[in-house]
């Protein structure tokens, strides 16, 4: 190979520079601006890819020489970026619902009747989740925020009619009792036909039958527990923080008009 010299005559290049003859592949990967090598894998049935995730991070750590490291890419990076967002998330949700009902009740002690009353029903996804052999993945999750929802809807109609009973002059005892009873039946009517209709969920077999399954179990054992003893768990509640709220604001006035069930 000739080049041209400043001169204007051309003249070898190996005049210049040696060359050598090496072999290397023909393109190289990186990643972040280091040399990478590409490893595809997918968890061990039994196991979620937090385990996986887990499982790479210790064998990195343990076996990989000095000035090598593991990094991730695609939705493993997502999901370990996401980690611990859930909790805040549902956090923030259950401080809105706690203002909305406050601003609702015009009561900073009986929003928590709700509020106190949903963890028996997220204990009962918790639960059958656990006992199916299903993980808590981002499907069961999104199942218990409309289980949040199903639950305070069960919560609050109770609350409200038990706070119109107690200001129709019935006693807290006597109004948190009332209350169940009237909304009883479309609790049940409502929470059962729920159930019934995500039912197929929990059943689905086939390409994308965990997903469903998450779903509709987290769903359906949340709610069913949720719903049975909800009804007694809230009165009980409801009969606690109203005590305390005639503490601090005195009885209600009676209101002279005839109760409708």
């Amino acid at each position: 190979m000739l080049i041209k010299t400043p001169s204007g005559e051309m003249t070898p290049i190996s005049q210049y520079v040696s060359f050598k003859r090496v072999y290397g592949p023909q393109t190289v990967n990186r990643f972040n601006l280091f040399n990478a090598v590409t490893v595809n894998g997918a968890s061990t049935p039994g196991f979620s890819s937090g385990d996986a995730i887990k499982a790479i991070d210790e064998l990195a750590a343990n076996n990989l020489p000095e000035g090598y490291s593991v990094a991730y890419s695609g939705i493993t990076r997502e999901e370990i970026a996401s980690a611990g967002q859930s909790t805040v998330i549902f956090l923030i949700s259950i401080l809105f619902v706690y203002f909305l009902l406050a601003a609702q009740y015009e009561s900073y002690l009986l929003p928590l009747v709700v509020i106190l009353s949903l963890p028996v029903g997220v204990a009962g996804a918790y639960l059958t989740t656990y006992f199916t052999g299903l993980e808590n993945n981002i499907y069961f999750q999104i199942a218990l925020i409309m289980l949040i929802g199903l639950l305070a809807k069960n919560a609050i109609l109770i609350v409200e009619f038990a706070i119109q009973r107690r200001q129709h002059g019935l006693s807290i005892v006597d109004a948190a009792i009332d209350g169940a009873k009237v909304r009883l039946r479309p609790i049940l009517m409502t929470s059962f036909a729920f159930i019934l209709g995500i039912t197929p969920l929990v059943l689905a077999k086939g390409v994308g039958a965990v997903g469903n399954n998450s779903i509709g179990t987290g769903a359906v054992g949340g709610l069913l527990v949720g719903t049975v003893f909800g009804v007694f768990v809230i009165p009980v509640l409801f009969v606690v923080f109203q005590w305390l709220q005639e503490k601090v604001t005195g009885v209600p006035e009676v209101v002279n008009q005839e109760i409708k069930e």
